[in-house]
């Protein structure tokens, strides 16, 4: 018995605009008209999230094998403002090696035409103009990889596939010593070792901060151990001294911690196994048989070294004695919470810092610097949430950062905190609670290290280390504060009806093997939104109530399912984790939705 593929919906694609216009295309402005023939998939991203990097990683095998049927474009779709601002981007697309063309979209026009809801969300277009196909989040590039098969062979039998060049025009390589420098470290001689992120190496420069003495890893891609020249990283980030004179590396995009030699210049793998963690997979055990997610930073803390985990939002930490990895704070749930380390939210932490009793993080994606006491508790010193960012000193419960990436201990007990998309050097001192500004004019400062009365700042940016002498007086600037510029859904009061959607990949099966194969979890900001609904359970479907004395507040939504190959005959089917976080702002109004449908993958057929 045969079955037949299920009818698919036939939506055509709205028109690709964006007010920044295209990149990687050899200044060509291109219609959706002109791919016609062509697979398109479309990629809603924004540099600043991590899970949308994650996905840029998995296109990268499709891209290849494809290169003649299927155009990747990217949506640039900003979620702060400096990521509205169109070098911001032209930044982002040779930092993160984007090699397809990029539309940049600052004012979410493709965004809205698409009802796109989530960051990273792709769209698949068939090549006569029809969506096929939309996923939200990561983990979809097998899913899309087969789908693309089906629609080659199926436009290939109509005569409406037409193979030939991609778009895609590469910009041309600019010549300087370091290219989007991530993190850098003061070494023992008075040197520096910098991650130059973007070109995979690591860099020792001499104490002028300028002059390259050494470079670590051949510039290739790669999971590579072995001397200074044959041995490849991934878009290496932090840095941090080991007892034993050597550095440990977070190998962000290998999921893995390394080890440099700087006597021999060897470089060893101390952890991870080259693969992304996924939920379900162990939380400890010995370093080099768990996967870890996107590590960014690093930093010895309590005799272990610490690890900013900021493609799971967790805080995980490796014992070098024991050679063992475990998660030590976060819950993998995207959020600023305070408390318990099995308690704590975390949002994408991405640079750590330690003093003798506290480890200070950077908490990226909620604008805020955190710290962990020797208890293992978390706390917030400056920062509300997902959504509230911008530049105000003064008081840290009402002070605000944008996106910072790292943080650095000063003598005083205070801290520096790489104000990333602020372009700022800001401060918090614990003994005032007040937050000050030391510098402006940097360009995305990911990182600052210390170096007698001077401060060292990487300006990832302008692709350099920049010092400054740590000013007496804080600098003055004139306070802004700004709100994800999202537009809010407009819900009806009382009832919601919350539906994630998702359709297993053709040729898989929902994996039921080990009890329920979905999960969801609902929360909001403020709580009193709802009224009932909150909490974990399996179904993809829930009734909320929303609180009508709250007239607009945040849904916090986290869908997951697994899927597996549906082969009875294969004994060890592969199977495959899809997730995704929904941040949902809403607005209570007569008249508005009383269903919320979040496409996790599939279509929404009610739509």
């Amino acid at each position: 018995m045969t079955h037949s593929a299920p009818r698919r919906a036939r939506v055509r694609a709205p028109e690709l605009t964006g007010k920044g216009g295209w990149l990687n295309t050899g200044d060509k402005q291109y219609t959706l008209a002109e791919f016609r023939g062509r697979i398109v998939i479309v990629d809603f991203w924004t540099f600043c999230c991590v899970n949308c990097l994650h996905v840029l990683d998995e296109l990268r095998e499709l891209e290849e094998q494809h290169r003649d049927t299927v155009v990747i474009i990217g949506v640039h779709s900003p979620k702060f403002v400096h990521e509205a601002e169109h070098q911001a981007v032209v930044d982002a697309v040779e930092r993160y090696g984007v090699e397809h063309p990029v539309l940049d979209d600052p004012e979410l026009a493709t965004w809205k035409q698409y009802a796109v809801r989530a960051w990273p969300t792709l769209v698949v277009i068939d090549p006569e103009g029809y969506v096929v196909a939309q996923h939200a989040g990561e983990g979809h590039a097998h899913a899309i990889a087969r789908l693309v098969e089906e629609l080659e062979a199926e436009h290939e039998a109509k005569g409406t596939l037409r193979r030939g060049d991609g778009p895609y025009v590469p910009p041309e390589p600019e010549p300087t010593a370091l290219r989007f420098p991530g993190k850098a470290l003061l070494l023992p001689s008075g040197n520096f070792l910098v991650s130059d992120t973007t070109r995979h190496q690591l860099v020792e420069l001499a104490d002028d901060a300028e002059t390259v003495v050494r470079r670590f890893g051949s510039g290739a891609r790669g999971l590579v151990d072995g001397p200074a020249d044959t041995a490849s990283f991934n878009e290496p980030q932090g840095l941090a001294l080991l007892d034993d004179g050597s550095v440990v590396v977070a190998d962000t995009v290998n999921h893995a911690l390394r080890r440099l030699d700087l006597t021999t210049g060897r470089v060893t793998t101390l952890a991870g196994t080259g693969r992304q963690w996924w939920q379900g997979s162990p939380t400890s055990g010995p370093a080099r048989e768990v996967d870890l997610s996107s590590p960014w930073d690093v930093a010895v803390f309590g005799g272990r070294v610490w690890i900013a985990m900021a493609g799971v939002h967790q805080l995980w930490a490796y014992d070098p004695d024991a050679g063992t990895v475990a998660v030590a704070a976060g819950t993998t749930n995207e959020g600023l919470v305070d408390g318990p380390p099995d308690e704590a939210w975390f949002a994408q932490p991405s640079g750590l810092a330690a003093t003798a009793d506290r480890l200070w993080v950077a908490d990226s994606e909620t604008s805020a610097l955190r710290w962990v006491g020797l208890d293992g508790r978390v706390h917030t010193a400056v920062g509300t949430g997902l959504f509230d960012f911008g530049h105000r000193d003064g008081a840290a419960g009402q002070a605000l950062l944008q996106h910072p990436l790292g943080v650095t201990a000063l003598p005083d007990g205070s801290v520096a905190v790489s104000d990333t998309y602020n372009h700022a050097l800001r401060r918090y001192d614990p003994a005032t609670g007040e937050v000050t500004t030391l510098a402006t004019d940097l360009r995305e400062p990911s990182d600052a290290v210390l170096a007698g009365d001077d401060i060292v700042v990487v300006e990832s940016a302008r692709h350099r280390l920049t010092r400054l002498r740590l000013p007496e007086e804080a600098v003055r600037v004139e306070s802004v504060a700004h709100r994800t510029r999202r537009a809010a859904t407009e819900v009806a009061p009382g009832g919601l009806r919350l539906d994630v959607i998702f359709q297993a990949p053709a040729g898989q099966k929902l994996d039921t093997r080990y009890g329920p194969s979905t999960r969801l979890l609902v929360s909001s900001t403020p709580p009193e939104l709802l009224l009932k609904g909150e909490g974990a359970d399996t179904d993809l479907s829930r009734d909320l109530e929303l609180n009508p004395a709250v007239d607009e507040g945040v849904l916090h939504v986290s869908a997951m399912a697994a899927s597996c190959d549906d082969d009875e005959a294969n004994e060890y089917p592969a199977c495959h984790v899809h997730q995704q976080d929904w941040g949902v702002p809403v607005r209570i109004t007569e008249g508005g939705a009383s269903r919320l449908p979040l496409v996790l993958a599939g279509m929404d057929q009610d739509a």
